[in-house]
């Protein structure tokens, strides 16, 4: 019997904070890292796409057409507009990052996630694609409706971000397959560290940004962590359920696809339209955003270990 957890997701969550860490501890060193996040996350797709056979995407396409289209509507307008409700009630001064975080597309490296806790990794880039080409359009409509408020959102400088994340690596990904399919399995052979590192700078180039909250405002941090972990915890619930009637790696790609959002492009977003608190939650969501590898490991091993 397989065990929950491996050294790999402890490498990850060390190598999460300790890059934080160092960010917030020295501001000057992470802000040499502020142009990389977008390019780091174009690195971590091209390695998610890389070890997802097309194949699998057609049949999952195919096959889930209809969870496909019912999910995304969750994902990108019912679940939004719930938990910006509930938070306006409970904590009002995170409602409005409860709704960028829940409304925004899937996060671009989900796959690698999902592989990691063996879910359907072919369901999980779907979702990927399909809900960063409507999240440009969803979200500012989102803010508007929800809270009454017209922010100049540039619908086409968020289109060309996502685009550029996604389907730039997808179009050398295929470029490989086609002319040195030789290259896929050394490269998917260093995919872990490569990674790893993309994450660190990732943390570094983001979390710089936030040293001063840190400093002078420690409440608004740990109510910030206590919003994500209680997000993540309903976006893991809420994925798994959905998908409660299929196999075990759909729940695992359920809970992936709602728990791992693009928070780097609500970071961006929210930083120039409102803030600071929104930015900051989003910044946060890093932790848990990798964190949740370990309990849906647990998930898997119980369920898998309740059918022998």
């Amino acid at each position: 019997m397989q065990t929950p957890f491996r050294i790999h997701d402890l490498i990850l969550i060390v190598v999460v904070v300790l890059t934080m860490a160092v960010a917030v501890i020295f501001p000057d060193f992470g802000s040499r890292f502020q142009a990389f996040p977008v390019y780091c996350l174009m690195v971590n797709f091209f390695l998610s796409y890389l070890s997802i056979d097309p194949a699998d995407v057609w049949k999952a396409f195919r096959d889930h057409i209809r969870e496909i289209l019912g999910f995304t509507v969750l994902k990108l307008a019912l679940l939004p507009v719930v938990l910006y409700g509930v938070f306006y009630l409970v904590a009002p001064d995170y409602a409005l990052a409860a709704l960028l975080l829940t409304g925004v597309s899937t996060g671009v490296v989900s796959p690698m996630i999902s592989n990691m806790v063996k879910g359907n990794s072919s369901l999980v880039l779907l979702v990927v694609v399909i809900t960063s080409a409507l999240a440009p359009f969803t979200l500012p409509a989102l803010v508007k409706i929800v809270i009454a408020k017209e922010a100049a959102i540039s619908f086409w400088a968020m289109l060309r971000l996502l685009a550029t994340v996604i389907f730039v690596p997808i179009a050398l990904v295929e470029i490989i397959r086609c002319l040195t399919p030789r290259l896929i399995a050394p490269i998917l052979k260093i995919q872990f560290p490569v990674s790893l590192l993309m994450f660190a700078l990732i943390n570094l180039g983001v979390f710089y940004r936030y040293a001063p909250f840190f400093q002078e405002k420690p409440s608004v941090i740990i109510m910030a962590t206590v919003v994500v972990f209680v997000l993540a915890a309903i976006y893991c619930a809420v994925g798994i359920f959905f998908f409660r009637k299929g196999p075990l790696h759909n729940h695992l790609a359920g809970a992936v696809m709602l728990g791992n959002i693009n928070n780097v492009l609500v970071i961006v977003f929210s930083s120039q339209f409102f803030g600071p608190v929104e930015p900051l939650v989003a910044a946060m969501y890093m932790i848990p955003f990798f964190v949740i590898v370990i309990p849906l490991r647990y998930y898997r091993y119980r369920k898998i270990r309740h059918r022998s």
